[in-house]
């Protein structure tokens, strides 16, 4: 098995800007999207599993803890990757998504707090609150779909909207119900975790030494093999089982508490993990950790930690989801490993908003089973905090099982001198350009914009991404290689390859019948949905979540380039609309209309309009509020604002932060203020309580 080097750091986020978090996480999609392609499509993992979901996790942390990124992504938001095997693809009914994670107490506790803060709940409410704990199961996640009781469907998570058809497979694991013992709903999704257990993976992998086979990495990758055979007899000698925790789609309701649920899970013949245990706070959900890390050892097969879950089923719904994952759960991964390594060099790297990011270089080192020989330092502070020199020794700890960070310098192996501090330089390593530091900022950043080849590499790269134009075979190599030989210099010349065919067949790698994958893969992309397009540009603190917010307010591509050179004149209307965007700050906006006001971007702009349709965001024109604009203003008594903003979102309303012409409804809550006064003056309808929720058809007040 290939072992990963990550450029990723897990370290504390708040001292991380908007940018750089959003430059990290653009990283780890890039990365994820590699180790997608070899697990999904290739069976040939990289990595392993461990590693794949902490990544994952660290992408959603980082997300979580920028208000500015925490905003519900659609659906086309991938848990896996795409499946392209030989295996019928089906769709899930409900997505199959993925879980915030948590290291200690403090962040589980953390995680009670947000839903406390989310629903308002009380004290005399927060006794009444529990969760489920279950050990987290290192398996290939499957969903069952049952109709009348019978076994219809089985289907891998694949990018958690559509998976791969794998029942006849499914049906020869020996503790699946083909048939439900009691009844149950009409039509339901059942989920869970195949897996195979220790003892059973070392025979396996000795049959497979023994037939010159391939070994497999670990239990879960055998697992996935397993499953995903297109020779269902292979399947059948595999030693596959099942754990079940959770449901998706059901057509009616099964039980009131996640513990009832699996209950009912197991009266219908299904195995869920004994070990399961209902807690109340963070001090017993600590206990509970530390005796499942206590038993890992000696337990039959792989688990990475523990999953917490709002016993409560009404309260999962109120909750929902937020990005990748719901607010009701969360994944409390067992402590990180450690080692001591030399910091042999700290290299300077500009990413493509020119922030200067500095690196550690590492003499590789082995920590629980992954070569780490790289590790991100993040910016010149934390170099500082730390005291960091090149040639130190250094404690580095792989957190959640995977990210790199050095947590220290190891002051015991100190010699008589040490080198002289890291003086972080004031100019582009690659430009030469003046790199500045700006008030209130910790990145230092090269003011040579796009005269700087390395930001304009790298907004090629970014151009090219999984989230933005997602053209595959236009990788960070091939878009390096391209650059330099001259064949792109800005976005719509990717447009143009076939201009170069001859040069790009003379270098190495490249034939007929590659390049003519390429050309059509580029070819596909030439029509592209909004957001993608607006998050392609790669302005600065326009993140994925930003992108969404902006198409969804502004539905076309032409009105939304109107408006944001309209947004260039301080105090216009189209400024105070982009300012009032509920989830767009100062800042965000500060950069579009910088963008707007430089001619080369405008000159891009119409360059790709010349090669590209970009669609319309298809918005809720079902919902009960599509089409609306809403403004809250006070506070309610009966929900949150975060809650009550979430229900008109998932009804097709637009919610703003201000009142204009535009506005339709005006929620008041107490303390209404000048926004209830303002909108009274243009004549809007205010709504109180109330109203409010009829106007949603949510239950009166008593």
């Amino acid at each position: 098995m290939k072992k990963s080097q990550t450029p990723f750091e897990h370290i504390e986020t708040h001292l991380l800007s908007k940018s750089q978090a959003e430059d990290e996480m653009l990283a780890l999609k890039e990365l994820l999207k590699q180790f997608d392609d070899a697990y999904y499509n290739q069976d040939d993992p990289q990595v392993d599993d461990a590693v794949y979901d902490t990544l994952r996790r660290r992408q959603k942390d980082l997300q979580l803890r920028f208000p500015t990124l925490v905003k519900t992504l659609n659906v086309h938001e991938t848990v896996g990757s795409e499946p392209r095997t030989g295996l019928t693809k089906r769709t899930h009914l409900v997505p199959m998504l993925s879980l915030e994670n948590a290291f200690n107490t403090t962040d589980f506790q953390n995680f009670i707090n947000r839903i406390q803060r989310y629903l308002d709940l009380k004290s005399n409410d927060m006794e009444n609150l529990s969760f489920v704990a279950e050990p987290k199961i290192d398996g290939l996640s499957i969903n069952l779909v049952y109709e009348d009781g019978n076994l219809v469907q089985a289907i891998t998570r694949g990018d958690g909207t559509i998976g791969e058809d794998v029942t006849e497979n499914v049906k020869t694991i020996s503790n699946i119900p083909i048939k439900l013992l009691k009844k149950a709903p009409e039509k339901i999704e059942i989920r869970g975790e195949v897996y195979i257990s220790k003892q059973d993976f070392l025979i396996l992998n000795e049959q497979q030494k023994q037939s010159h086979k391939r070994l497999f990495a670990n239990p879960r990758n055998a697992a996935a093999g397993s499953l995903r055979q297109l020779d269902v007899e292979i399947t059948r000698h595999r030693p596959l089982s099942l754990f079940v925790y959770a449901q998706g789609y059901s057509s009616q309701s099964v039980a009131d508490t996640h513990e009832h649920f699996l209950k009912r899970l197991q009266e219908w013949g299904f195995q869920v993990n004994p070990l399961y245990r209902v807690i109340k706070n963070a001090n017993q959900a600590e206990d509970f950790q530390q005796t499942i890390f206590t038993q890992r050892s000696s337990l039959s097969y792989d688990i990475d930690g523990v999953v917490y879950k709002v016993n409560d089923i009404h309260l999962q719904d109120r909750l929902g989801f937020v990005g990748r994952a719901p607010r009701w759960a969360i994944a409390w991964k067992f402590p990180a490993e450690k080692g001591i390594t030399t910091l042999k060099k700290i290299e300077i790297q500009v990413g493509r908003t020119g922030t200067l990011t500095p690196v550690a270089l590492l003499e590789p080192i082995n920590i629980g089973g992954v070569i780490v020989t790289r590790a991100t330092l993040h910016n010149e502070d934390e170099i500082n905090r730390k005291d960091i020199r090149e040639n130190d020794k250094v404690i580095v700890q792989r957190a959640g099982d995977v990210i790199p960070q050095i947590v220290q310098v190891d002051a015991s192996s100190f010699k008589e001198t040490r080198n002289l501090s890291f003086q972080f330089p004031h100019t582009c390593p690659i430009c030469g350009a003046h790199a500045e530091k700006p008030t209130g900022e910790a990145a230092r950043r090269c003011t040579g914009g796009l005269t700087c080849k390395a930001q304009i590499e790298e907004r090629l790269i970014h151009f090219c991404s999984k989230n933005a134009f997602d053209i595959e075979g236009m990788g960070s190599k091939t878009v390096s290689t391209f650059f330099k030989a001259g064949f792109i210099h800005q976005p719509s010349d990717i447009f143009h390859l076939e201009a170069y065919r001859s040069e790009i067949l003379r270098l190495e790698g490249w034939a007929e019948l590659s390049l003519a994958n390429l050309l059509s893969a580029i070819d596909q992309k030439r029509t592209v949905t909004l957001d993608r397009f607006i998050y392609a540009l790669g302005i600065r603190h326009i993140g994925l979540v930003t992108a969404k917010l902006l198409a969804a307010y502004y539905n076309t591509y032409s009105i939304w380039k109107e408006q944001m050179m309209l947004a260039c004149q301080i105090g216009s209307d189209a400024r105070l609309a982009l300012g009032s965007i509920e989830g767009i700050g100062p800042a965000v906006a500060e950069e579009i209309t910088a963008f707007f006001s430089e001619k080369h971007n405008l000159n891009t702009l119409n360059d790709l309009e010349k090669v590209l349709h970009i669609e319309s965001v298809e918005s809720n024109t079902e919902g009960l509020l599509a089409g609306k604009t809403i403004v809250f203003t006070g506070t309610l008594s009966t929900m949150t604002r975060s809650e009550a903003k979430d229900i008109a979102e998932r009804l097709g309303a637009k919610v703003t932060n201000s009142v204009s012409v535009k506005t339709d409804y005006i929620i008041e809550g107490v303390d209404g203020g000048s926004k209830a006064k303002k909108a009274k003056e243009l004549g809007k309808t205010c709504l109180n309580e109330q109203e409010w929720r009829e106007l949603i058809h949510y239950p009166p007040l008593d």
